[in-house]
């Protein structure tokens, strides 16, 4: 789980009890009995077969619990524990981010970006839910930001401070509560050329820890300068702080480069070396990273070579090794992973798989209950 997620997992009972019987009663009745017996609710981004976007919840067995529309694609969802309220961040370049209530018993909102701004995707609570940081783009200077929201008005923009870096895709709030992990893509995009990449030739990627009450640069870390097209995007903490991140290759189609590495705060950044068979099944493309701190594991999935692969924290060894179609979403739930792909297909950590063949399901998963 992630940090600022890792506190976000609560039991069913906490959650029924947030949601309360007028939740339950607004159910479909095979949803409410999908709640009913759920140990664990996930959230997940999705698109359906009208062409529609939204929010879905997920019981881990994989039924269908509740959507929350969404005015266009999302990406992945942040989560406050204290309050019930999600936030679903609009796909890159988008510029919106929607605000719901986990039991639906509240409207939902809009966060519109700030002009010249655009958003990346992710967004991370802080420990007391007060304040909401999402990965942004200066679009004219074409760097990074950490965009600050204050919750407790109406998630109005109270600020902003640099990345150290371009193209900011995932955060993490380390378990120090205060400094931030952010991965800065390094790759350059402009809204007016939709998703193009417009500075392969001298990307710098790099992963750095921010303070988030001064927005003060902690470390920088970066690859070795032949790794300059490796773009680092997501990651996840494993039961130490290790911060394990995944990356996607911008270079040559035939290079094999290691795309999952770790990094701690005073510490150096390194990457692990994989079974080449495992390493050419991911495509050099890793969409989702999510550590299971209980398991002692970090699985990585890639959605464009169909594999999910479960790697050993301690050891650094393959543990786990898995073709599955389409693969992205990935979270922690017992001693394994729930999963899901863009066929519509659910693989829960344990029992058997589910498919809901109206919806594809987008990159990310987060445990909201």
């Amino acid at each position: 789980m992630r940090s600022g997620r890792a506190i976000s997992v609560v039991d069913r009972r906490v959650f029924l009890k947030a949601a309360g019987a007028a939740f339950l009663a607004g159910l479909a009745p095979d949803a409410a009995a999908a709640m009913l017996a759920a140990d664990a609710v996930f959230a997940t981004a999705y698109v359906d077969r009208e062409g529609s976007y939204g929010i879905a919840l997920l019981s881990e067995e994989g039924h269908l619990v509740h959507t929350q529309p969404l005015p266009d694609r999302g990406h992945d969802v942040a989560f406050d524990p204290l309050t019930g309220r999600a936030v679903a961040f609009a796909r890159r370049p988008g510029t919106f981010a929607v605000v719901f209530d986990r039991t639906g018993m509240t409207a939902p909102s809009t966060i519109a970006a700030a002009p010249g701004r655009h958003f990346f995707g992710h967004g991370v609570f802080s420990p007391d839910g007060r304040l909401l940081y999402a990965t942004e783009n200066d679009i004219d200077a074409a760097a990074g930001l950490i965009g600050v929201y204050d919750a407790t008005a109406g998630f109005a923009r109270i600020g902003e401070f640099q990345t150290h870096g371009m193209d900011p895709h995932e955060l993490l709030l380390m378990p120090d509560g205060r400094t931030l992990a952010v991965a800065n893509g390094g790759i350059e995009t402009h809204p007016d050329f939709g998703r193009a990449k417009l500075n392969l030739s001298t990307m710098k990627p790099s992963l750095v820890f921010l303070d988030r009450h001064t927005g003060s640069l902690v470390e920088s870390h970066e690859l070795a300068p032949a790794l300059h097209q490796l773009s680092i995007r997501h990651m996840d903490l494993d039961a130490r702080g290790r911060v394990w991140f995944g990356c996607q290759y911008e270079g040559p189609a035939l290079d094999r480069p290691s795309l999952v590495g770790r990094v701690q705060p005073g510490s150096g950044i390194a990457l692990l070396d994989m079974p080449d068979d495992v390493l050419a099944g991911l495509r050099n493309y890793v969409g989702s990273v999510a550590a299971n701190p209980a398991a002692g594991t970090v699985a990585v999935s890639s959605p464009q070579g169909n594999r999910l692969a479960v790697i050993d924290t301690e050891t650094g060894m393959l543990v786990g090794d898995l073709v599955l179609t389409e693969v992205c979403g990935l979270a922690a739930d017992r001693d394994g992973y729930f999963a899901t792909t863009g066929e519509g297909r659910i693989v829960p950590a344990s029992g058997e798989d589910a498919t809901l063949p109206g919806y594809v399901w987008d990159n990310h998963i987060l445990r909201i209950g």
